[in-house]
């Protein structure tokens, strides 16, 4: 079973209801009919050549003005020391190559707590 496609597929379907729930300041400026997700963002690390593909990317309307909502999903047994890296890459490439705000979200799940 593909855990990471059917938690991206449910996370999609569910996208305001998700930010509604855990981010409500957010919730209250977002334009429902604005959410367009990009299709696969991907991103190769230069020094080592390994490709990164972003879980998910909305681009959005908050307030007016246009930003992207950054949802990074780890579901893994045990956290990963890179993560905190990786995430501040995939946010400075989005930034760089969209120029507009951008929100990142991380989502963890793991066997027990760390």
């Amino acid at each position: 079973m593909d855990r990471d496609r059917l938690f991206k597929e449910l996370l999609t379907t569910f996208f305001a209801e998700f930010i509604e729930l855990f981010l409500p300041h957010m919730a209250a400026q977002l334009d429902r009919q604005s959410i367009h997700f990009l299709d696969k963002e991907i991103f190769t690390d230069v020094g080592t050549g390994d490709r990164h593909e972003v879980d998910l990317l909305a681009r959005v309307r908050l307030r007016d003005r246009e930003a992207f909502i950054l949802i990074d999903m780890e579901n893994q047994s045990s956290p990963q020391t890179d993560f905190p890296q990786r995430m501040f890459q995939y946010y400075s490439r989005i930034d760089g190559k969209f120029h507009l705000p951008v929100y990142p979200i991380a989502v963890f799940s793991y066997d027990r707590p760390t």
